[in-house]
């Protein structure tokens, strides 16, 4: 646990490289895959030619994630045990949800009807989508109670950008308006929506590398 608390937020760092570069270097070797209209989800099709290598990746990438939980609670343990909890529970569901689950449920999108795989791998992506969303919503409200004004507003900026990125990948999702320019391409809103998302966790990450190593 000592090893994860001083390394965890190394293991965080690599989750998000890791998650954020599986669909463009398995896009190499998936040419029927448009990266601007399909879904990240698709990889891990049973039609997916890369779809073996696409849930070994996802659970890697979870597990990752996983790891650096230790290091993210014990950062504002002294700031609010309950708060911390909650930070440290945000990237805990994207990592089980959105990348494990991935990994271990993986979906048939030639099927009419859901299948138990297909509901797990929904959920837990729904769910850890949500945690993705909302960690620098925590991070807002921690750092206020720390009384650093600065990095809080930061995390609000991009907790606001999140959300309105995260408002057109949602629109891009129903029916009757995602034919509309931007909205007919799904996979562009997804990606980008994801990149903002990262950028907090990646801030966040560094912030503390560099904070620790000045420390010393």
């Amino acid at each position: 646990m000592l090893f994860l608390k001083k390394y965890g937020f190394y293991f965080l760092l690599l989750g998000v490289l890791s998650d954020f570069l599986t669909p463009y270097i398995l896009g190499l070797f998936y040419p029927e895959m448009n990266q601007m209209t399909m879904v990240m989800s698709v990889f891990g099709d049973v039609a997916s030619p890369v779809r073996g290598a696409f849930l070994v990746w996802s659970v890697i990438s979870g597990v990752l994630f996983v790891l650096a939980l230790p290091a993210i609670y014990e950062t504002f343990r002294a700031t609010s045990r309950i708060l911390a909890s909650l930070l440290a529970l945000a990237i805990g569901l994207y990592g089980v949800g959105d990348c494990i689950f991935t990994g271990l449920f993986s979906i048939d999108t030639e099927q009419s009807n859901w299948t138990i795989s297909t509901w797990v791998h929904n959920i837990g992506s729904g769910l850890g989508y949500a945690g993705f969303l909302i960690f620098p919503l925590f991070l807002v409200i921690l750092y206020r109670k720390q009384g650093k004004a600065r990095q809080s507003n930061i995390y609000l900026l991009l907790f606001i950008i999140s959300l309105l990125s995260a408002g057109v990948y949602g629109l891009a999702r129903i029916p009757a308006i995602n034919e509309l320019p931007i909205l007919n391409k799904i996979g562009f809103c997804q990606r980008i929506s994801f990149f903002l998302n990262y950028l907090p966790i990646v801030g966040f990450a560094t912030s503390q590398i560099k904070g620790r190593k000045v420390e010393k």
